[in-house]
């Protein structure tokens, strides 16, 4: 029941939100999606909301970090999709954003990246020192900084990594569903806040995979980041550096790879990501 209740929240809280949404929708939350559909981004505003609530039911440290992480990354997803400015709309990716910072401009990007980064920090800490508590204070603070800092680099990284596959329909909520199902049917740390994403992305699934809403970064950033939770939550040092080393290996092939190429061109893969998609006749409608 653990498990199931923040599931139960998110599911609910996103299609709440989705609704109430609708009935506000504002011209600014219309864009296009990759096929010219105009789409809106209160999908992203639902879902966020929807997995901040099912994380905040699931209890203990893991539910302070994931609403940390979740609420920072919906917050300052929300911030860059809706005050992005047009002369900042051509920079892209991790490498584009720092490196117009390093020339003193100050993207929305940017800032969302900086603010992520440091509100995962502070979630890594609280996971960290949960565990330092757990191990009756034995562990040295080194030891506890070093578990922070990567802790808190795998709930960015994957707050990231999301919103870098948000690029077609269902294909973030699919690959929230993938990760976290297992989390949670495993229990242990973590498993509630794996279930809360879960189930705000069963919620989310039907109007994004219409195309009618779309997930934007406000959305795709408030999952990723409670996926991140969910993964450094796991007590096992191997399990959070596999995750961690996976996950920055998969941001830098981003800057030089095409995710939508990789997956098009891969018959597994391309197949799970069609599931349940439009066909190009109903698209075109």
């Amino acid at each position: 029941m653990s498990r199931l209740l923040p599931a139960i929240h998110a599911a609910a809280w996103t299609v709440a939100a989705s609704v109430q949404a609708r009935r506000s929708e504002r011209e600014s939350w219309r864009r296009t999606n990759f096929r010219g559909r105009t789409v809106s981004l209160s999908g992203g505003i639902a879902t966020s909301l929807g997995t901040l609530a099912g994380t905040a039911s699931a209890g203990g440290r893991p539910a302070v970090a994931g609403v940390v992480a979740a609420a920072a990354a919906g917050g300052l997803g929300a911030l860059d999709d809706l005050t992005e400015r047009p002369e900042d709309r051509s920079t892209k990716g991790l490498r584009g954003h720092l490196t117009a910072l390093a020339h003193g401009t100050v993207t929305t990007g940017a800032v969302k990246l900086l603010g992520i980064t440091a509100a995962s920090l502070v979630a890594g800490a609280v996971l960290a020192d949960g565990r330092r508590r757990d191990a009756d204070g034995s562990r040295r603070l080194g030891m506890t900084a070093l578990d922070a800092v990567t802790s808190g680099a795998l709930v960015a990284g994957t707050a990231n990594l999301l919103n870098l596959l948000d690029l077609r329909p269902g294909r973030a909520l699919k690959a929230t569903a993938l990760i976290g199902a297992p989390l949670a049917l495993a229990g242990g740390a973590g498993a509630g806040v794996a279930a809360a994403a879960v189930g705000a992305a069963v919620a989310a699934a039907p109007t994004d995979l219409a195309e009618t809403t779309m997930l934007g970064d406000t959305g795709a950033n408030a999952l990723g980041a409670a996926l991140g939770v969910a993964l450094a939550a796991r007590t096992h040092p191997a399990v959070r550096a596999s995750a961690l080393a996976v996950v920055v290996a998969a941001t830098v092939a981003s800057e030089r790879i095409s995710f939508s190429r990789v997956i098009d061109s891969t018959a597994p893969l391309a197949w799970v990501d069609q599931l349940g998609r439009l066909a190009p006749d109903d698209a075109r409608s």
